[in-house]
């Protein structure tokens, strides 16, 4: 496969996925922040600093009002992390690989597009997320699907998978962080009612709150955690999106299990050892904030393996100039 043809797979698929999780970025600060009084429910700034934006934010908005965050996160094309534009970006490296993708994946890409454009062209389209950013959640599933059933499991299949789960995995770990970052800055809040309704609204943020209950039944902060870090068969779980990560690039380099042959799988592999030997007891003596800031570098770090291994330089940076969150 040609570089390029992987780079902009992969990126294509990071993405939407992107574009997902900004949109789960906003439900569940919107979803914790409902029927909330007083400075809590004014919290809209923390959301931009979880998401690496703030000074891009600050240059150019007066002020972090509920409607400014989400002009900014859902629909400000100057902003490359924003919806909108990580969509224009996913349409314009689908472009480039016609040949690669399937018809079915092309026409849902474009209407997915269209749909957001659409909504950041109408009044009012933010002044309800809700729907908006249940809309955005059910493109990018069904998108998944059409590529999982239209397109061969060959190397750009893995190429979409693999940048698909990084950015899952960074997303999950940052919307575990909106929790410390946004909600309960009163150290008394901690194990009230208020406390479990909004891990509850987190769970639900990450489409998890029922496979939760089957797993642990009764809201429990450090469970909750623990089932969105380390559980190894919930899909949107870091640990999950790591296991398949490592089967994706086994499949690409055609190394076997407990083998490396290049730097990805030699960092894949250090990097789920950590969480396949880790408890949430011990992340949490660590600190949750501080594990969570460690373990978004060394998935950084993942990427720009990915990049030097497996992409060129030249026109492929110029087409990923759309940097992560950091």
């Amino acid at each position: 496969m040609l570089s390029r043809v992987a780079d902009s797979v992969f990126w294509m698929s990071r993405y939407i996925e992107r574009a997902e999780n900004v949109a789960r970025f906003i439900d569940v600060n919107y979803n914790m922040t409902l029927d909330v009084q007083g400075t809590l429910a004014q919290q809209w700034a923390p959301l931009v600093a979880t998401t690496g934006d703030h000074d891009d934010f600050a240059a150019r908005y007066d002020g972090a009002t509920r409607a400014n965050v989400l002009q900014f996160l859902a629909f400000d094309e100057e902003n490359p992390n924003s919806i909108l534009s990580c969509l224009q970006r996913a349409r314009e490296n689908a472009r480039t690989i016609r040949e690669v993708i399937s018809s079915p994946m092309w026409e849902e890409i474009n209407k997915f597009y269209h749909m957001v454009r659409s909504a950041a062209l109408r009044p009012g389209a933010l002044e309800q997320p809700y729907d908006f950013c249940n809309r955005v959640k059910l493109a990018s599933h069904l998108l998944v699907g059409v590529t999982d059933t239209t397109m061969s499991h060959e190397e750009a299949w893995h190429f979409a998978r693999m940048g698909r789960l990084i950015e899952r995995a960074d997303k999950t770990s940052r919307i575990v962080d909106v929790k410390y970052y946004v909600l309960l800055p009163q150290p008394r809040d901690v194990g009230t009612t208020l406390d479990v309704v909004q891990w509850s609204a987190l769970l639900k943020s990450a489409s998890a709150l029922e496979m939760y209950r089957r797993r642990h039944g009764r809201i429990v902060p450090q469970r909750v955690a623990e089932f969105l870090m380390l559980d190894r068969h919930f899909p949107r779980s870091i640990r999950f999106c790591l296991i398949r990560i490592q089967d994706s690039l086994r499949s690409i380099s055609g190394s076997e299990s407990g083998t490396f042959i290049n730097r990805v799988e030699q960092r894949v592999g250090l990097l789920r050892a950590e969480l396949d030997y880790t408890t949430i007891d011990d992340i949490v003596d660590q600190g949750l904030h501080e594990f969570i800031d460690a373990f978004q570098t060394k998935l950084n770090e993942i990427g720009m393996a990915i990049y030097q291994d497996f992409f060129t330089t030249g026109a492929a940076a110029a087409r990923t100039a759309l940097r992560p969150f950091v």
